[in-house]
């Protein structure tokens, strides 16, 4: 970089010398044009002596009054224009031209500038004063003080001011470009009325001095009066810009920081505020945000990732929490200086940002402007405010972010969330490829309320956390996972078609089922998936995620666990949601039936016992199936009033069957759910109390899931029911995971072996197996055992063979109303009667 700005200070001056060569030349032809012109040669040398009061006067002219920087370049406004009526007046042409390049050759020597500023100023004062001096010599002569020598002095004046200024244009345009130029010719207005000014002053000086020359005095003292208004409204400009400056720096800040460009902002008009070439802001890493180094140059495009600051010096800021200027009018550290010059850097100020106590970066400003220009302790407190403000909008900035960030992302995993996910679903649909699917996999997490309920909800977050880190791991990196809420993660990306999805599902959801080893613990945790693909299952994100979420229900019942989206699905789920409102008037207007499947005894299939199941035949739709109408009073609050509308019928049943020597035993169906209601048990003592049937004819089924979830919050309820008397029966046993072992520790009286089991034992050993091993462990603890599904010969003569005693199934039964139930038992019995001991009895199946 070093050698870089060195490479570009030698081309500016290079190309500087194409504008102080003519300007040589011209003044060198303007002063042999005047000596040509001149025929004597006394008026074109004289008045040595007043030409050194006026070369001491153009000296002090020559300390400037009002600056303007341009880029790099500083236009100073003096008040020469004064002495130099004076000159133009009193001295002969030559004689002005050297008095004015004398005065230019030692203003610019106690400046020391470099040799090409130096030249060029030098080049530029000659060739206007001798320019002028042709025009004085063009003009008439000059007589007296009137009105005709004031345009004469006017003009020739306004020819210095404007040769400077078309010299400083040319200059300026052939280093920086035509836009630089054009800003010189843009903030020229007041350099060039400040000239009228003076010129005018000038003139009113000269008509004084005509009249008396004690007027010296008055105007000594005018010119003490004047200079010090000129530095006072320079002073008050000063102010002024920079109070604008810092008003609109903050205005900028205050809006870029809602979008993430406030260092574009602050930079470029931290540099220009304080007229420096770079400007630097410096934030360290701080959580989720990287480190920040970013500098604003002078005539660069963009933010560079460098700064001019030695490191060491912006840790002293940082720890000291104080700011540190170096400069030649600044003072500082002599090692730190000699470090700033060795990396070509004049001046600096180095500023902490603050955020209360803490010190959250640096803002640094390095190299005023100008080759005479340093920063001042005046600086210092200006940027030291900018800094306030600055630290002020990047901690609100960052505040925004973080916000943001947490408006579209899961607080625990630290994955986007669904807002995020919907959106960049959104995104991906409109821009989707011919020949490619946008695939949408919802994993839905199985067991984490047991997790949850049995080990607390800190090991319950360790579960999903490391779900999130397998699926981010594992995923594809084109995919975009996230956390839906709850156990559901989503997880979204572009394939070659939905077959592909299916896959990606499978390979997911075999990483996550991996062994989870936690502090104390280990845990096998499985995910039901549901697969949804634009464009064959939506056309937007949120159409998409709603039938995602519906096979990702499904999934949970499918072999396998995965489902990908089908119609049926989503009609079946709408079926479900207009069944709501009907199955309450149902309800109310008594149009739900009990059906009663009857349990017999495998050896001589003596009915025992019948459950009650309800049955609903819907007006509109037909016969629903039992698992949609329960499903839907499960999720509207129903379930009590549809339990107790069974228990109801199946209770009075019992107590008005006709047969008074084979009394009725009923079982009705109970969900998990009803287990935690605690005023559930005395509901049902008051039944049993009101239908006069006793507490073991009454059976009550819950499903293995229900009654065997891990956790022992079921047990109060299933002992308060033991204790009236109820029978206890866990039905669909073995589709869960829980084991006969911790079903010994439950006040249960039945085992229900699940009929997936039931009906293959014919065709695999190994269900034939676990039938086996359920009724020879239920008998060993004590427990009766009811095989469900028994719908063939063949399935009854192995169940028989295994020794278990009571079945059910369509091959003695379907379930039947009341009337039908009561002519079913009747042929049972007449079957009885005719039976010889070499015949088989025969079975009613209605």
């Amino acid at each position: 970089m070093t050698s870089r700005a060195a490479a570009v200070r030698r081309r500016g001056t290079d190309l500087a010398w194409l504008i102080t060569g003519p300007l040589a030349f011209l003044a060198v032809i303007c002063c042999l044009l005047i000596a040509l012109v001149t025929d004597d040669k006394k008026d074109a040398y004289g008045e040595w002596g007043l030409g050194l009061l006026l070369l001491t006067a153009l000296v002090a002219a020559h300390l400037p009054v009002l600056s303007f920087i341009v880029r790099r370049q500083t236009l100073s406004a003096t008040i020469t224009e004064i002495p130099l009526v004076l000159a133009l007046y009193y001295l002969p042409p030559l004689t002005l031209v050297l008095v004015a390049t004398l005065a230019a050759l030692i203003a610019q020597l106690r400046r020391r500038l470099g040799p090409a500023k130096f030249a060029f100023n030098v080049a530029r004062s000659a060739a206007a004063t001798s320019l002028a001096g042709l025009v004085l010599l063009a003009l008439p002569p000059i007589r007296g003080v009137g009105p005709g020598t004031w345009g004469i002095l006017f003009a020739a004046v306004s020819t210095v001011t404007l040769v400077t200024l078309a010299a400083v244009v040319g200059v300026i345009t052939l280093l920086q470009g035509w836009q630089a130029g054009l800003e010189v010719v843009r903030t020229s207005t007041v350099p060039l009325l400040a000239a009228a000014v003076n010129a005018t002053v000038g003139l009113i000086i000269l008509l004084a001095l005509k009249a008396t020359y004690w007027s010296l005095l008055l105007l000594a003292a005018l010119a003490l009066t004047v200079a010090l208004v000129y530095r006072a409204y320079a002073q008050f400009l000063r102010q002024h810009r920079t109070l604008a400056d810092i008003y609109d720096l903050t205005r900028a800040m205050t809006r870029s920081g809602q979008d993430g460009t406030l260092p574009d902002a602050l930079l470029g008009r931290v540099r220009a505020l304080m007229q420096a070439e770079y400007a630097t802001l410096w934030l360290p890493a701080q959580g989720r945000h990287p480190e920040v180094l970013l500098t604003a140059r002078i005539d660069g495009r963009g933010l560079l990732d460098f700064s001019k600051i030695p490191a060491s010096v912006r840790e002293q800021v940082v720890q000291q929490r104080q700011t540190v200027a170096l400069g030649a009018r600044l003072g500082g550290d002599r090692v730190q200086l000699a470090m700033l010059r060795a990396a070509s850097t004049k001046d600096a100020i180095v500023v902490p940002l603050r955020s209360g106590e803490a010190v959250i970066g640096t803002l640094e400003v390095v190299n005023r402007l100008s080759d005479v220009g340093h920063f001042t302790p005046s600086d210092v407190p200006v940027i030291e405010t900018v800094a306030a403000h600055a630290a002020v909008a990047l901690e609100n900035s960052r505040l925004v972010d973080r916000l943001r960030h947490d408006a579209y992302h899961d607080t625990l995993t630290k994955l986007p969330n669904r807002r995020r996910i919907s959106a960049a679903l959104d995104e991906a649909v409109s821009i989707r490829a011919p020949g490619e699917v946008v695939a949408v996999l919802l994993f839905d997490v199985d067991g984490l309320r047991q997790v949850n309920e049995s080990l607390g909800h800190a090991a319950g977050d360790q579960v999903l956390a490391e779900v999130a880190v397998r699926l981010r791991d594992s995923a594809p990196s084109s995919a975009l996972v996230g956390r839906a809420g709850g156990d559901e993660f989503l997880v979204t990306l572009r394939l070659e078609n939905a077959e592909a999805a299916l896959e990606l599902a499978a390979r997911l959801r075999e990483e996550i089922r991996a062994e989870m080893v936690f502090d104390a613990f280990t845990l096998d945790v499985d995910t039901a998936v549901g697969v949804a693909v634009h464009p064959d299952h939506g056309s937007d994100a949120a159409t998409l995620l709603q039938r995602v979420d519906l096979a990702a229900t499904a999934a949970k019942s499918m072999p396998g666990s995965i489902q990908l989206f089908n119609p049926a699905l989503e009609s079946r789920s709408l079926r479900r949601l207009g069944l709501a409102g009907d199955l309450r008037k149902a309800l109310d207007d008594g149009a739900l039936e009990v059906y009663f499947q009857p349990k017999v005894t495998l050896r001589d299939r003596r009915l025992v016992g019948v459950e009650c199941l309800a049955r609903w035949e819907h007006p509109a739709h037909g016969e629903v199936a039992p698992e949609d109408f329960v499903a839907v009073a499960e999720h509207t609050g129903q379930l009590g009033r549809l339990t107790e509308v069974v228990l109801r019928e199946g209770l009075r049943r019992s107590r008005d069957w006709a047969h008074a020597e084979q009394p009725l035993a009923v079982a009705v169906n109970l969900s998990a759910r009803t287990l935690t209601d605690r005023h559930f048990p005395d509901r049902v003592r008051e039944l049993l109390a009101e239908y006069d049937v006793p507490p073991q004819r009454l059976t009550f089924e819950i499903r293995e899931a229900g009654v065997l979830d891990g956790t022992d919050r079921p047990i109060p309820t299933l002992r308060r029911l033991r204790d009236l008397g109820v029978r206890l029966s866990v039905d669909d046993f073995g589709t869960g995971s829980s084991s006969l072992a911790y079903l010994r520790r439950l006040p249960v009286h039945e085992v229900k072996v699940d009929r997936s089991f039931v009906q293959g034992m014919a065709t695999d050993p190994g269900d034939l197996a676990i039938v086996n091993a359920v009724v020879t462990l239920s008998q060993q603890f004590g427990l009766a055992v009811v095989a469900e599904g028994v719908e063939s010969e063949l399935t009854l003569e192995l169940l028989q063979d295994i020794g278990c005693e009571i079945g059910q199934g369509f091959l003695f039964s379907r379930p039947l109303p009341y009337e039908r139930l009561e002519a079913w038992f009747g042929a049972q019995l007449e079957s009885e009667a005719l039976v010889i001991p070499d015949v088989r009895r025969l079975r009613i199946v209605p």
